[in-house]
This record gives C-alpha cells, structure tokens and sequence, in this order.
C-alpha cells in the first residue's frame, strides 16, 4: 500500500520522482505529492486522485533541484484530501517526510503536539513525524540522529523518508515492518518502496531489513540497525528489466499477465523440477534447507495467507493431506495472528505471499514461530520480508505483478506448492512413486496446457458480453475446484465490483440457492474427476431455477441441457486441474471489467501490497 519514492543526485529530482510513482501505481492510492528542494526552499504540488493531475500541476512550472521525495497515499488516517496527501512539513517547514504504514500511538503523540500548541494541518497519524524531527533538530541534533532518537518512541509501522532545508544533499529513512529499498547509481542515490520506481536508473538494489535507518548522500550510503551500529547489507542486481513490468504492446497490465503465464509457469516449475538420465523427475528446492529427516518429523501443517494466496494455500490443503497424508489447515493469517492455535515443534507453517511483506501473514508467521513452529514460505519477491522470518523458502519465479488482481503470482503459487505436496509424499514414502512420476510428467508440460487454455478467450469475451450487467453472480465448485471458486468470485468483486460469491457446490442448497433467480449467472467448474456427477447434480438444482449456467468444462466433457454457456479447457489430472481452470476465471473477470469501463489494473480501495493490518 502507498508508494515511496526519493532522490538525491546530479539530474533534476522532479522527473525521476514522478516516474517512479507511476511505476508504484499498482500499490492502490488516492491522492499523490511530491516536494523538491532548491536554494533552501522547498517546492511541489499535491493532489487528490491520480497521477496524472500531479503531473497536469507542472505542465506551466517545473521546481527546480536535485533532491526530493514523492509519495502515492493510501487513505488511512483520514479520508483523501489535499492536506492528508503526502509529503508533510513540519511546523516552521523545516523538515518534509513521507510514510507508509500506520503509527499505532498516534493519539498520544497527537496530545503531546497538541499539548505543546502545534496545530496539526491534516489528519493525519503521519505528519506528526515532521513536528517531532523538528522539535529534535531544534535541539541541536542533524537529520539522521534526530531520526534515530525518534524513530524508538513510535509503535507501528513505517517505511518513511525525511529532508531537512539546511541539509540539501541528504535524504534519511527508516523502515519497520513496511518494504523499502536503496538503488545505488553513480553519483546519485534512489529510496523507494519496490523496484519499479528505479528501475528505469539503476539495476543495483540494497533491500534494508527490519530496523534500519539510512543516511544517503549522492556518493554514499551508510545504513544503521535497530542499535545504531553501521552495517552492511547485500547489494542485489536486478535481472528483469522495466520492459518485463511495463505491458508491452497490451491494453492493461492484467492482460499482458494473464497471457504471460504459461512462460512464468515453466520459469518456475523448470526452476525445482528435472530429469534423471533414465527419465525419474528430481524435485529440488535450493532455498528450503530442511532435510528429509525434519519433513518426515512433522504432524501437523499450518498454512497461512491472505487473499489470492489463502486461494493458493487452500488448493494446497487437499494436495499435501493426499499425497503425504498430514492434516492441514489453511489459515486467513489476519485470523490466525490472534488465535490461539495448537503448535508444536512438530509443526510446519506454510505462509503464502506475493509481496513478501503482507502485514497480517508476516505476524502470523512471527507469533507461530513464537510457539514453536518451524516456519517456511512460497514468496514471488527475493529481499522482501517473510523469506527472512523463515527457515526455508520456495521462490515463484513470477517476474513483477503489477495489476493489483493477482494472476500469474497466484498460478506459480499453486504450481509450487504442488511440487511440494508431491516432494513431502515422496520423503514420507506416502505417494507411490509411479504417480508422483506421473504428476511430474504431467507438471512439466503444464505450461503448454495453459498456452492452450488461453485460446478459451473468445469464448470468455463472448459470454462476459451477456453478463456483464448482472447484479450478482455464484462461483460453484467442489474438492479442488472450491478454492477455484473462490478465487473465481474474488477476482471478479475486485475488479468489477459486482457481488460474487464463491461456493462448495454440494452446500449451495444450504442457503445460496434462494438467491437464483433469471439474472443470476452461475459460473460452476466441470471438470473430469471423482466429483464431477455430484456437480452436474448440483447443477440441476440452478436449471429448475432458471439460473444461468456458465460451465467452465473440460473439453469433450457432454453436459446437459442444464448449460447456457461454456468455456471449454484442456483435460488434466484433478491435481493440476486448478492450475488450468484458474485462466478462464481471470479472463472472465478481466473482460467483465472492461466492458463495465474500469481500469482492471486500478481497482477502487484495494492495494496490491497491504503492508497495514
């Protein structure tokens, strides 16, 4: 959530700012501001809405100077407006900061400002860091030991950036529990929030982690922990290009992502699954580091995820209790962080994120390995947070996400974790060898599957046509395909913002169905597998309902009179079927959304990062 972006360097800061917040767009805001600093004077605009009216502001000014920082809000602390939007300025304006997170003491630092006679512009939790970085300041200290002396008398979290008017070529941040990191270029230095902001300028990352404070010039980058003492930290060259996070030639970034699934689904399975010599599929996973004797240990699995992932973790739930024959539960980690679950040391907890930085996942994590946990996670972003709390990691090789409706993030984490469902069977000498060798086969040509499904499209824009104005719709699937039917309706509530409901099929006649009527398209998934009579069953129930049936079939499969629509996929086995069906479901989604004239890309209120609880 929020975008970040700073510089300090040769060239004008304003464009590179700008630029970068475009590229952050897909993080979900509503209003945007940036601030340069020149001569001692600092100079910006900001605005209520999209970037492009920021822009508009300095169409007839340009503000001049070589340091400033921007930032996308994403309202939390009072509704969008121009005194809420970001950067602020301290009282005698001395100082400018911008921040991502939320400030969880923020109504007794309010008192003490208030107390002190600071009138307070916006409201803000934020702004009071400006007052505070001026009131230290006043007290005869710089701009980076102001922030340090400040930085342990808040509670919450923060990626921010502050300036000071009489320090022209330093910027200085802070970062807890909200991502932020450093892009070293040559006599210039960039601050942001995720890498697309810098890409454009630099390859070389420093990913900060949890405490840290940086005092950055245009030549030099000390960064500081949680105890003061300098540190070094890792310097990451970035392989993808800002072509790959751009949509090359496509009207929307969703589209170019759904379509680029099938490449990202062989970089990542292809990234832990080859074959021996005599054709057995070897499954390793070089980041994970528990031996077979540990994954035999344990009784019990834990997954935790929120969203799209909890989807992804779901689908993984029938696999590995199949395959390694473990009971699971699949946790909404906003749920989990304050339950009181029982762990053991023989206990493993799967998080599930794209971002790596999803607040509610990271502290459910945190608070399982408190219990005595051993932790892993499915992550799409190296250097991000999560991976850092676990003992292992299984990197999705995904590439940037830049829609906010997580596609092929969710496709690649369905993918790998399939690969560990059949890696723990394998240990646990629970699957015969002869299926798993089977599923291999089948996985490693699973990207040309999904390059045939994709061809469903016309067919897909062909039955969004007819039901792009319903008021409502069902998503209706069973075993697997449930947590498709969820991701399903999840999809579409997002980016149409038409109530969906995602549904066990066999459970619609416990309440669901009084909501069948002739506008009510039901979207149900008929695909081969050990329940797919009990669905055509179901699918009765709608038909003497008049309900409209979409039928998301296998192709070949006869269906009844019962079916309206259909949209036909390639077969697979039950195990993979999710995967496949998952493409259609999106596209649906996609194609509702743009003949309802809404930017897929941007929903309404949603972030793609939700680094606040």
């Amino acid at each position: 959530m929020c975008g970040i972006v700073g510089y300090v360097g040769h060239r004008g800061a304003l464009p590179v700012l700008i630029n970068g917040l475009k590229h952050l767009e897909y993080r979900g805001y509503d209003s945007a501001g940036v601030l340069t600093l020149h001569n001692s004077v600092f100079e910006g605009e900001k605005k209520v809405g999209k970037i492009a009216l920021l822009e508009q502001a300095f169409q007839h000014w340009q503000p001049a100077g070589t340091l400033g920082i921007g930032h996308t809000r994403w309202a939390t602390h009072g509704p969008p407006s121009h005194a809420n939007a970001h950067p602020h300025l301290s009282a005698d304006e001395s100082v400018a900061i911008v921040h991502n997170g939320i400030l969880e003491n923020y109504l007794e630092l309010r008192h003490e400002l208030a107390q002190a006679g600071v009138e307070l512009r916006s409201e803000t939790d934020s702004e009071m860091i400006a007052h505070f970085l001026q009131w230290e300041r006043e007290a005869g200290h710089d701009l980076i030991a102001a922030l340090q002396r400040l930085v342990p008398r808040f509670e919450g979290s923060w990626g921010l950036l502050a300036v000071a008017r009489d320090e022209p070529h330093r910027i200085v941040a802070a970062r807890k529990d909200s991502p932020m990191i450093v892009g070293l270029g040559e006599n210039e230095t960039f601050l942001a929030s995720d890498v697309p902001a810098i890409l454009e300028y630099t390859r070389r990352v420093i990913y900060l982690e949890e405490g840290d404070i940086v005092d950055a010039n245009p030549s030099d980058v000390r960064i500081l922990d949680r105890e003061g003492r300098e540190v070094e930290r890792s310097v990451h060259e970035i392989q993808w290009s800002l072509e790959k996070a751009q949509k090359g030639g496509e009207p929307h970034f969703m589209r170019k992502e759904i379509k680029e699934q099938p490449q990202v689904l062989a970089d990542t399975i292809h990234a832990y699954l080859r074959f021996d010599d005599t054709g057995v599929g070897r499954i390793n996973f070089p980041d994970l580091t528990l031996a077979d004797a540990t994954l035999q240990s344990f009784d019990r699995v834990v997954i935790a995820a929120c969203g799209t992932a909890w989807h992804a973790g779901l689908v993984a739930k029938y696999l590995i209790e199949e395959f390694a024959r473990l009971p699971v539960e699949c946790q909404l980690a906003s749920e989990l962080r304050y339950a009181e679950p029982i762990i053991t040391p023989n206990t493993l907890v799967i998080a599930v994120t794209q971002s790596g930085e999803t607040e509610d996942t990271k502290k459910a994590l945190i608070r399982m390995r408190e219990l005595g946990a051993t932790a892993v996670c499915v992550c799409n972003v190296l250097g991000s947070s999560i991976p850092r709390e676990c003992e292992g990691v299984i990197y999705t090789v995904a590439g940037p996400e830049i829609a906010v409706a997580s596609t092929k993030a969710y496709t690649t984490q369905v993918a790998v974790l399939t690969l560990f469902a059949i890696h723990l069977g394998r240990v646990r000498g629970t699957l015969e060898e002869e299926r798993a060798s089977a599923l291999l086969r089948e996985l490693d040509e699973l990207p040309a599957v999904v390059r045939e499904t994709l061809g469903c499209d016309a067919q897909v824009e062909e039955v969004a046509k007819y039901c792009s104005f319903a008021p409502n719709f069902m998503y209706l699937g069973r075993h697997v395909h449930f947590p498709t039917a969820l991701e399903g309706a999840l999809k579409l509530k997002e980016i149409t913002y038409i109530h969906a409901e995602g549904y066990p099929a066999g459970e619609m006649k416990h309440g669901p169905i009084a909501l069948v009527d002739n506008t009510f398209p039901v979207v149900a998934m008929l695909t081969k597998g050990r329940v797919l009579s009990k669905v055509m069953s179901n699918l009765k129930e709608i038909e003497a309902r008049n309900g409209i049936i979409i039928a998301v079939k296998t192709k070949g499969l006869e269906v009844n009179g019962a079916v309206q629509y259909t949209i036909e996929i390639p077969e697979t086995s039950e195990a993979l079927s999710p995967i496949v069906a998952a493409i259609p479901m999106q596209l649906l989604a996609y194609h509702v959304s743009v003949n309802r004239q809404i930017d897929p890309d941007k929903p309404r209120n949603l972030a793609k990062s939700v680094t606040v609880e």
